[in-house]
């Protein structure tokens, strides 16, 4: 297939997906995040068709796996590609490498409908692990950017990063007060510039309720539970189970801890020129075991309440604004070190639900 049908297969399949997204003002679309860092799971044909068959139509994949994108060639289903973190040094390092990057992984699938392109995830400059990563990350972003330019698809398929939420803000509570580390700040900026510029690109940002709720971190203080009795009103702020306004920032109300965290992200970005960006929750679950407060029940709970929450409902800081949400995980990862990692899944490896929940 010659370079010019390829890229005209590419143009129209991102056509078809934006009118479809602007058609109507139906209910959000919720994706699932699909990791394989785990025994015994099903195929990626198996997966992707089990994802087709339970009404998911977006799904995040961490890396260019070969038989997941061969599986979601022609599936309808919209994909966010990550560029791993140790592809970063390489793709950043010469602007070649990122267009070899983009023809292996992008053009060669041309009939897989990409969304996003997620260069590196949960980069912060001062992180143990992922710190050495940081000053390639901008330079990542721009040159895959440009790779998409080269074919045309600079406005189709759109290039970002993800972030973690706990890792990056110093302030997360009350929501308002959301602002980046002072370390993360210079890091963060150019980022935040990057996405302005190139037709205000969301931010994605991964979130994790569960570890709030259990390290009793800020997003879920414990000043919730006060006057409560025995009721654990932090567990219902955190699971999107209660309809009681439980914290109350100015004149915002919050019922659940999600609306608040995402809340946060917001106040952090208008505070370094981003106030014309949206969020896309690139990764949030609860898990089924493994941990304290860790049950299939709290797992069915959030899950289903969320799906319910941003399919038709913003924030109360963007009230009008659906928030894309990728839920994580599709399967549960045991190759992953802590034990609290290993049981996010929402199907067993047979391919059964470990829950009632409805895409």
């Amino acid at each position: 297939m010659s370079p010019k049908v390829t890229t005209l297969l590419l143009l129209l399949s991102s056509l078809f997906a934006f009118l479809q997204a602007t058609s109507g003002a139906g209910p959000q679309d919720v994706g699932v995040c699909y990791g394989s860092f785990g025994n015994n799971q099903p195929s990626a044909q198996e997966a992707v068709s089990l994802a087709q068959s339970v009404g998911i139509r977006r799904m995040r994949l961490y890396s260019p796996d070969r038989n997941a994108l061969q599986a979601l060639r022609n599936s309808g289903i919209e994909v966010i590609l990550g560029v791993p973190n140790d592809h970063l040094h390489w793709v950043a390092s010469d602007q070649r490498n990122a267009h070899e990057w983009v023809q292996g992984n992008v053009i060669d699938y041309s009939n897989v409908n990409f969304r996003f392109i997620s260069v590196g995830n949960g980069i912060t400059p001062f992180h143990s692990q992922n710190a050495r990563f940081a000053q390639f990350l901008l330079p990542a972003m721009q040159n895959i950017r440009n790779a998409l330019s080269a074919f045309g698809l600079q406005n189709r398929i759109r290039v970002s990063t993800a972030i973690d939420q706990s890792e990056v803000l110093s302030q997360s509570f009350p929501p308002s007060s959301g602002n980046f580390r002072p370390e993360v700040r210079q890091f963060i900026q150019p980022i935040i510039q990057f996405l302005v510029k190139n037709g205000n690109t969301p931010l994605l940002v991964n979130f994790h309720p569960y570890f709030s709720y259990i390290h009793n971190k800020q997003d879920i203080p414990l000043q919730i539970n006060k006057g409560k009795g025995n009721r654990d009103a932090r567990l219902d702020y955190a699971l999107m189970r209660s309809s009681d306004m439980l914290v109350q920032d100015a004149w915002l109300r919050y019922t659940n801890a999600f609306d608040a965290m995402v809340d946060s992200v917001h106040s952090a970005m208008e505070k370094v020129g981003g106030n014309s960006l949206d969020i896309v929750v690139s990764e949030v679950g609860w898990p089924a075991a493994g941990g304290p407060a860790a049950s299939n029940q709290n797992a069915a709970t959030h899950n289903s309440n969320l799906i319910r929450h941003v399919r038709n409902s913003g924030t109360p800081k963007r009230p009008k604004k659906r928030i894309e949400t990728y839920i994580f995980s599709m399967f549960d990862e045991d190759r992953k070190s802590e034990e609290n990692l290993r049981h996010w899944g929402i199907f067993w490896n047979n391919k059964q639900a470990k829950y009632r929940i409805n895409f």
